[in-house]
């Protein structure tokens, strides 16, 4: 398993970013599940197992904003074209930091590989848990490099009441490793609002590559 990935990953998340002088960092998947793109500050890392030259080259043809070009549709396409992929959207990357001690939240495991939830993670992730409160799911997993991620749900008739923001910081407590990381859509904008009250700090935009 390549962890190039998980360096840059790792680094990122203690607040050392690649230098943001307008390039393109091309490096192997970390491994045969995971391939796809992040861009931080006028650097993108492209982690893909096509060739590093094609790459450059379709990066280099993309019409758009040199900083930009990573995310620019034009590119995706290409790529998935060219790895057999297809991927659902593009997502802000968040991380925050583990919490000690136990969650301020009563929560109850589930343990059925049936479950939706369940199932729908184990698509993505590995090692994955899922716990319910009274209206939503916590849902902690391996993902991209064998990074801790998280995810929650809440259902709609208990929303605006704090339930999602608890969700999100439960993970921080649950995490087995020194940070959590999770990806919402820039345009859930709740979403997005929960996870940064929760103490969860952006950090990359994010295209996964997914593959069959």
């Amino acid at each position: 398993m390549n962890d190039e990935v998980a360096r840059i990953l790792a680094a990122a998340a203690r607040g050392a970013f690649p230098p943001p002088d307008g390039s393109t960092t091309v490096v192997p998947q970390p491994g045969p599940r995971d391939a796809g793109v992040l861009a931080f500050t006028a650097h993108s890392v492209v982690f893909t197992d096509a060739d590093p030259e094609w790459v450059r080259d379709r990066l280099a043809a993309t019409s758009s904003d040199p900083l930009a070009a990573s995310m620019n549709p034009a590119f995706l396409l290409a790529l998935m074209a060219r790895t057999g992929r297809h991927m659902n959207t593009i997502d802000l990357l968040t991380v925050a930091d583990a919490l000690p001690g136990p969650p301020p939240l009563e929560l109850r495991e589930i343990d059925d590989p049936e479950h939706p939830r369940v199932a729908r993670a184990l698509k993505f992730r590995d090692d994955v848990r899922v716990w319910a409160a009274d209206g939503g799911v916590l849902v902690l997993g391996r993902g991209v490099a064998g990074r801790w991620e998280a995810a929650i749900e809440v259902d709609e008739e208990v929303r605006h009441r704090g339930l999602g923001r608890a969700l999100a910081t439960a993970a921080r407590h649950l995490t087995p490793g020194e940070v959590v990381w999770a990806q919402q859509s820039p345009g859930n904008a709740r979403s997005v609002r929960v996870f940064q009250a929760a103490g969860y700090r952006p950090v990359a935009s994010e295209a996964l590559l997914i593959a069959g």
